[in-house]
């Protein structure tokens, strides 16, 4: 194992997983499957080996469970657990994840998202579900006139696109996140949207990117919206995109997670699919377009994922658990391995000041800064080679203000040496990525444009 040299405890979950299964296997394993289900009756199903009940492993079953069970519903999405095999674990999943529960962040989020109560399952192992994963192809589509419409939390792009070709653009400052009235966002969308139309004959297609969770087009969970209290949000909120694209004209429209449309944008210019794009800012963003260039449907919220197997990692405050990816891979993780480097930051900093002075201390060849971004790039090699056992992957792509400067290359220098040192199979295939801005050619609008599909 490569050592995070400011993180003695640090437990990587891609090495807790391997470990596992072979003592489970050595010392008499089952098989058990978790499964977790989301709309449109769409299944994800992964199998693996766990201690025979009763042999006196029944804690540390549940808790390995218990994290790839979490691990699964961030990644994929969805408000129903199935878990096939042991009846023992299936109940301490339940017991968890209930409204009262070990995740009762996670219920409440989930029930939210899919608009159903969220239940968990037992099954025998040889009935688990197949999976069953969407395979429309979103995204690549760049005939006709099309709109493509990137909101951000302090901008707003859009674009006008022409067979690929941007033949407008505007960039608006804007502030949704401290507006309560949701017309303030629906007259900022509109407006954009008319403005990128009229710089074309016609408009053929609408496609948006944007930052929170959407289902079938429609706003479930957006910080964009974080003032707009919940009726409204129900009221007026969630078909917002939809609505807006009324107003343009009866044509195709499909929305989709900025994480997502990154990675898509970095699928393009790449000239490849299994693209996994993640984004190390204010917390920790994921996107992902499989190894045919398609979007998945998946939540990719890489965040709360669990990246780190330790109990005594540091916990994340809003969702109430630990070893979560917001802690390892956003500017949290700089300013919280910071004292084990030596470097004390001013308090009364905000956490983007406090990045800072951390990158300026790097810039001029201070050694303890250096050991916070090769401790984050530590983390960042077993979380990869974590994600690959959920992903296909042949790129991984870096962003964010974590990733500016020297520091995003040592990062992802010590990630390599990670993947060389204990996951020579994945070195082979995976290449790791800080897009520059020459490579960035193909810009978040327009790769929002290609969305949707014109029949």
């Amino acid at each position: 194992m490569v050592k995070a040299v400011l993180d003695e405890q640090f437990q990587p979950m891609a090495l807790v997983v391997r470990d596992f299964v072979a003592a489970a296997e050595k010392a008499g394993s089952q098989d058990l499957s978790i499964s977790i289900e989301r709309n449109d009756g769409y299944i994800s199903t992964y199998k693996t080996k766990v201690y025979q009940d009763g042999i006196g492993k029944d804690d540390e079953n549940f808790k390995f469970v218990e994290r790839l069970t979490k691990t699964l519903l961030w990644i994929r999405g969805g408000y129903k657990i199935i878990i096939g095999g042991s009846e023992k674990i299936a109940e301490k999943i339940r017991q968890a994840y209930t409204a009262q529960g070990l995740r009762a962040f996670d219920v409440d989020f989930m029930s939210k998202v899919y608009e159903r109560p969220f239940e968990v399952e037992h099954v025998a192992f040889k009935d688990a579900p197949e999976t069953r994963e969407a395979a429309a192809p979103v995204g690549r589509h760049l005939d006709g006139c099309r709109i493509g419409f990137d909101a951000g939390g302090s901008d707003r792009k859009v674009s006008a696109v022409i067979d690929g070709e941007a033949v407008y653009s505007e960039e608006v400052v804007w502030h949704p996140k401290i507006n309560s009235d949701p017309m303030y966002h629906y007259n900022g969308i509109l407006e954009a949207m008319k403005s990128a139309a009229s710089h074309m004959p016609r408009v053929d297609a609408i496609g948006v990117s944007s930052a929170g969770v959407y289902v079938n087009n429609r706003i479930m969970v957006a910080s964009l919206f974080l003032k707009v209290p919940q009726d409204e949000f129900d009221k007026k909120v969630k078909n917002m995109y939809l609505d807006v694209a009324k107003e343009i004209g009866d044509v195709p429209v499909e929305v989709a997670n900025d994480g997502d449309v990154t990675a898509l944008a970095g699928a393009m210019d790449l000239n490849d699919g299994g693209v996994l794009g993640i984004a190390m800012g204010t917390s920790e963003a994921g996107g992902y377009v499989d190894l045919n260039g398609n979007i998945t449907g998946w939540l990719n919220e890489l965040a709360f994922v669990p990246a780190d197997y330790c109990e005594q990692a540091m916990v994340d405050e809003w969702s109430g658990d630990y070893g979560c990816g917001v802690k390892y891979f956003s500017q949290d993780a700089v300013i919280k391995l910071a004292p084990a480097a030596g470097i004390e930051l001013d308090a009364s900093l905000s956490p983007a000041e406090k990045l800072k002075v951390v990158q300026q201390l790097h810039s001029q060849g201070d050694e303890r800064a250096k050991k916070i971004f090769e401790t984050i790039g530590v983390y960042f090699g077993y979380a990869v080679a974590y994600y690959a056992m959920f992903y296909e992957i042949k790129h991984v792509l870096i962003l964010g203000r974590v990733t500016s400067g020297e520091g995003g290359n040592i990062v992802l220098e010590k990630a390599k040496q990670v993947l060389e040192t204990d996951f020579p199979e994945l070195d082979q295939k995976i290449r790791l990525h800080i897009p520059d801005e020459s490579s960035r050619r193909v810009g978040q609008s327009i790769a929002a444009a290609s969305l949707p599909n014109i029949q």
